[in-house]
């Protein structure tokens, strides 16, 4: 088996879980006066968690910049300006951990749409987050991941619209914006007849893919032909998650009765799991054998996944490890870390849990490994 020259990295979006205190951005309410630079505050103890854990790529909230770009908000529309010396200082730091960034701008970013208000909002949002990455000075494996938006009845349309819109984009938006298809609406084969018209660079989603595939494109095809329109000297990114497959209890209720009742559910198959399932993963990597890309994994757990998931790869798919440079001699300190980190998951009581439902149902899978 051939390893990379450097590892493949492993990384997770936006809020820490496996410590308490962490916040990711300022979100403050606009009467507080929130700012970039409390959010940049932030980033840099986030920075300093990453390199603890070995952790090598990150997503950075949307909302890194609070209303930078409200249109009712003029106050707030000169901060990654004023931020320009707090910027540059953060991406160095990142560059000096070999951090690779992105961000991911919320499913209300649509450039496709019909609504010309719309689109140029979007647009504004994603060049924004585009001038905070070239304020950083990060090299181009540094993007805004977007999707191509609503179908509104007609996909070959709407794909139409994508393709008018990147015509508008100023060139730094251009330069960093990253197309990725998605799980209900926007096909890999729209996302590469795209790529055609524009030339935009594309993520290939492995949930996704699995989701909505309606052409019957074949896996490994499809993932090479999205890496490759990435330029040769940068090495592409992908994301993937595997869906939940426990039975859920939700509260209902009872119109006759007036009370609550207990109702069971699947979950969704387009919806995320807590943790990345390992040994689907190790079949996709193995499908993948000779291919070069870094690994955004999508898990509802955040890091706690990949602190599991990297303990999974060395005892299950140990070939698949060496690819992230994960090494049966790093077991003993990925097993100490993981211990951490179910003491942190099984704290009901932490702020860094996003809920106390939230919080039982990672310490609960956490107790079943």
């Amino acid at each position: 088996m051939r390893y990379p020259a450097q590892p493949l990295r492993l990384g997770f979006p936006v809020k820490i879980l496996g410590r308490p205190g962490f916040k990711s951005n300022d979100s403050r309410r606009w009467q507080q006066n929130p700012h970039l630079r409390v959010s940049i505050e932030y980033l840099d103890r986030i920075f300093d968690y990453l390199h603890e854990r070995r952790f090598e790529m990150y997503r950075m909230s949307s909302d890194l910049a609070p209303y930078a770009t409200h249109p009712a908000m003029p106050q707030f529309h000169g901060m990654i300006k004023e931020c320009a010396s707090d910027l540059c200082a953060i991406g160095a730091k990142a560059r000096e951990l070999n951090l690779r960034l992105s961000f991911h701008p919320s499913q209300y970013i649509v450039l496709n749409s019909p609504d010309p208000e719309l689109v140029r909002k979007s647009v504004l949002d994603v060049a924004a987050q585009a001038e905070m990455l070239d304020g950083m000075e990060l090299g181009p494996e540094a993007v805004v991941v977007i999707h191509v938006g609503g179908a509104y009845g007609n996909r070959a349309t709407g794909n139409a619209r994508w393709v008018q819109t990147w015509k508008t984009l100023p060139e730094h938006a251009r330069r960093r914006l990253v197309l990725e298809h998605d799980d209900l609406r926007f096909s890999a084969a729209d996302a590469l007849w795209i790529h055609a018209q524009t030339g935009v660079r594309l993520v290939f989603d492995y949930q996704h893919y699995l989701c909505f595939n309606p052409e019957q494109l074949e896996m490994r095809d499809t993932l090479q032909r999205m890496l490759l329109t990435w330029p040769k000297n940068v090495r592409p990114k992908i994301h993937f998650s595997t869906p939940p497959s426990d039975l859920r209890e939700f509260k209902r209720k009872n119109r006759k009765t007036s009370r609550n009742e207990p109702i069971y559910a699947a979950a969704p198959w387009t919806a995320h799991a807590d943790f990345a399932n390992p040994f689907e993963f190790s079949t996709f990597m193995r499908a993948a054998e000779g291919l070069e890309f870094d690994v955004m994994v999508e898990s509802k757990a955040k890091d706690l996944a990949l602190v599991r998931l990297r303990l999974d790869l060395i005892r299950y798919a140990p070939e698949v490890a060496a690819r992230f440079g994960l090494f049966p001699e790093k077991q003993a300190l990925l097993q100490k870390e993981q211990s951490e980190a179910l003491q942190i998951g099984n704290a009901t009581d932490t702020p860094t849990l996003t809920s106390a439902r939230n919080s039982k149902r990672i310490a609960r899978l956490w107790a079943n490994r």
